[in-house]
């Protein structure tokens, strides 16, 4: 219970929309989610809040911030019916997650730097320019069944070409910078997971001006996120806490 809980049962819908900053009806639609657990209602009929409520409201507006609202209410749902060892579990994945969002996009910062490096000491390829995976291959110095393996892996996408023997890659300009950061990352000793990750946080870059200056906003968002995932950390462990009474017994 929060402290001073039973001194303030009885709170109004309208009580708790001015403390949290919700509306009414964002309040009433969250309890029939599951967000906050269920209300108590008065005699006549009108909902009877407590600071448990505003709490979870709380936890739930840091976490919407930390994961987005549609996983917040699924987590706010979960760590109520989860066994406490999974709760906690739950609670530490998404820390996880955000963990290796951030280290994708660090890796997405070092490779785009390796390029650009590279790039000042030779010709940048056309926007026309496309390579054919013998000559991509060549180019990296690495074999075509790697640029297959790569492809495969999802992390470079060539296009297929069709003739009557049938069908070829060819790497236009995007495919030949996804090949290059890839083999830039793998000589740096990236394994093949870190670079899945780098190269997904990549592409939601495409059609910027500058993608370094966009992965580093990305960066000092995903550190914003990790703040409001820390804040909701005390209020969903004291709710999980809570539940400790009705935990699942285990066959």
């Amino acid at each position: 219970m929060v402290p001073g809980d039973a001194a303030a049962q009885g709170l109004s819908t309208a009580s708790v929309s001015a403390i949290s900053g919700y509306s009414v009806q964002q309040i009433r639609d969250l309890e029939a989610l599951g967000v906050i657990s269920p209300v108590s209602r008065a005699a006549n009929g009108y909902r009877r809040f407590s600071r448990r409520h505003v709490r979870d409201l709380r936890a739930y507006r840091d976490l919407a911030t930390a994961v987005g609202p549609v996983r917040a209410r699924q987590v706010m749902r979960e760590i109520r019916t989860l066994p406490r060892d999974q709760a906690v579990a739950l609670l530490s994945s998404l820390h996880t997650a955000l963990s290796r969002e951030r280290d994708g996009a660090l890796a997405a910062q070092r490779a785009l730097r390796m390029i650009r490096a590279e790039a000042s000491a030779e010709a940048e390829p056309a926007a026309g320019d496309s390579m054919t995976i013998t000559e991509l291959a060549g180019a990296l110095g690495v074999r075509a069944s790697t640029l297959r393996f790569w492809e495969k892996a999802g992390l470079v996408l060539p296009e297929r070409v069709w003739s009557r023997a049938g069908a070829a890659r060819r790497y236009p300009l995007p495919a030949i910078r996804e090949a290059r950061i890839t083999a830039a990352l793998r000589a740096a000793g990236y394994r093949i997971p870190d670079v899945q990750r780098t190269m997904t946080a990549l592409r939601q870059l495409h059609d910027l001006d500058d993608p370094l200056t966009a992965l580093e906003s990305r960066v000092d968002a995903i550190a914003v996120r990790t703040l409001a995932l820390l804040r909701a950390g005390a209020d969903l462990s004291a709710i999980i806490m809570e539940c400790l009474d009705h935990e699942p017994r285990r066959p």
